[in-house]
C-alpha cells in the first residue's frame, strides 16, 4: 500500500465552510446589468428591479425568498438589459437543487444571448422531486462579451450577479445524513471500522480541495496506535482522500491508491497526532457510492526502548509493586484507554482492586517519552 506521507503538496487546503462563490461578478457598475427577475412560488414572489448597477455578487438570498416545492412545475421572467450603453452579452440563471454548494450545469433554468434591448426571457422549470429540503440559492448572471454556458463562478468586468433566497420542500430530508461538515462529523468508533455511504444525495461540498460533495468522519487516535490505514478501495467512482487535524493543517492525502487506482488509500503515523478528520470525496465534481475501512497497527513491545523495569506479581491479584521507583507508569486497558497513572517518586504500587480480570498494558515514561511497554 502506498504510504502517502506529506511532504510537499501541489493545492492548499482551506479550511473554509461558506458554500457558495462569492467573489464573483462585475467589476464596474455600468452598462450590462439584468433589468428584472420575477418568481411566483408557492409561497411568497420574487419581483426584483435592477440598476443602478452593483460591483461584485448582489447578494439578496437572506432578504429576498421565495418557497418551491419538490415536483412543481414553475415559471421564471427575466430581462436581461442594461444600465447605461447596448452591448453584446450572455445570461443564465440557476437554482442550486441539491445543496452541494454548487451550481451545476444540471440546475441551469435557462440561457440567453443578444444584445440589450431584448425580450424578457420566460423559462418554465421543474423542481426535481428529489430536490433537498431546505434554504438554497438562485443565481442570475449577465456577462457582457459572455458565450453560453456561463461560469457561476465567474468574474468579469460588466454585468451583473445577484442571488436569491429559495426555500424547497416536500423533497428529500437530509435530517439522517451525518458527517456533511466538521461539526456534523461522523464518529469513527473501534477498530477495524468499516462504513459505507453515498456522496450523491445530501452533501455538499466543505472541503474546497475538489468541489465535489464530501463526508466528514471524527477519528481521535488512542495512545497503543502506531500506523492507521484508511481505505475507499472498491468504490465506484474516481475518489480523494485526505487526513487533517483540528487547525485543518494536511497529515496525508492519496488521490489514486497503488492498488485500487481510481480509488484512494493511504497510511499515516497516529504517534503523538490529536483528534483528526478523515474527509471522502471525489476527483473534480464526482460523486458516488463508497466504503470507508479504517484499520491499525499497534504499538509493538518490541518496539520500545529498552528501559527495563519489573512489575510484579504478573499476573496481579490487585495491588502491583513497581522498580524502578523513579519516573512515572501509566496503565492502559487494550483499548488504548488510560486508566491510572502513578508517579513513582510518590509511591510505587498500582492498586488494581477495581478492574475487571484481563490483559492490560503498562507504559513507563520517561521526560514524557515512552521508554518501555510491557503487558500483563
Amino acid at each position: 500500500m502506498k504510504h502517502s506521507y506529506l511532504l510537499l503538496f501541489f493545492f492548499f487546503y482551506i479550511p473554509i465552510f461558506a458554500q457558495y462563490c462569492t467573489t464573483v461578478g462585475p467589476t464596474s457598475t455600468v452598462d450590462s446589468n439584468v433589468e428584472s427577475v420575477v418568481l411566483s412560488g408557492a409561497v411568497g414572489t420574487i419581483n426584483y428591479v435592477g440598476c443602478p448597477g452593483v460591483i461584485g455578487l448582489h447578494d439578496l438570498s437572506q432578504s429576498v425568498n421565495v418557497s418551491l416545492n419538490a415536483g412543481g412545475t414553475y415559471t421564471i421572467s427575466v430581462k436581461f438589459g442594461t444600465c447605461s450603453g447596448n452591448y453584446a452579452g450572455a445570461g443564465e440563471a440557476w437554482i442550486d437543487f441539491d445543496q452541494n454548494g454548487n451550481f451545476d450545469p444540471y440546475e441551469s433554468l435557462g440561457t440567453w444571448a443578444g444584445t440589450p434591448p431584448a425580450p424578457v426571457q420566460i423559462w418554465s422549470f421543474i423542481v426535481p422531486p428529489n430536490a433537498v429540503n431546505g434554504i438554497t440559492r438562485l443565481r442570475v448572471m449577465q456577462r457582457e462579451q459572455g458565450t453560453i454556458p456561463l461560469n457561476p463562478c465567474g468574474t468579469f468586468t460588466w454585468g451583473s450577479v445577484t442571488d436569491f433566497g429559495i426555500t424547497l420542500t416536500n423533497g428529500l430530508d437530509c435530517t439522517g445524513y451525518p458527517g456533511d461538515d466538521q461539526n456534523d462529523a461522523i464518529v469513527v468508533g473501534a477498530l477495524p471500522y468499516t462504513d459505507t455511504r453515498s456522496t450523491e444525495v445530501c452533501y455538499s461540498n466543505q472541503n474546497y480541495v475538489y468541489p465535489s460533495p464530501d463526508i466528514y468522519y471524527y477519528f481521535e487516535p488512542n495512545p497503543l496506535l502506531a500506523e492507521v490505514q484508511v481505505s475507499l478501495c472498491g468504490a465506484n467512482f474516481d475518489t480523494f482522500l485526505s487526513v487533517v487535524d483540528m487547525n485543518g493543517d494536511v497529515v496525508a492525502y492519496n488521490d489514486d491508491a497503488d492498488d485500487c487506482a481510481p480509488q484512494s488509500a493511504l497510511s499515516f503515523y497516529a504517534t503523538a497526532l490529536g483528534p483528526l478528520h478523515i474527509i471522502v470525496e471525489g476527483w473534480g465534481a464526482l460523486s458516488g457510492d463508497y466504503t470507508l475501512q479504517i484499520n491499525a497497527s499497534y504499538v509493538g513491545l518490541e518496539d520500545a526502548e529498552t528501559v527495563s523495569f519489573n512489575a510484579y506479581p504478573n499476573p496481579s491479584q490487585g495491588t502491583l509493586h513497581l522498580t524502578p521507583n523513579t519516573g512515572a507508569y501509566q496503565l492502559y486497558n487494550m483499548s488504548g484507554q488510560l486508566l491510572q497513572q502513578v508517579d513513582t517518586e510518590s509511591g510505587s504500587i498500582f492498586e488494581m482492586n477495581h478492574l475487571e480480570a484481563g490483559v492490560y498494558l503498562l507504559k513507563k515514561l520517561s521526560s514524557g517519552q515512552v521508554q518501555k511497554w510491557q503487558k500483563l
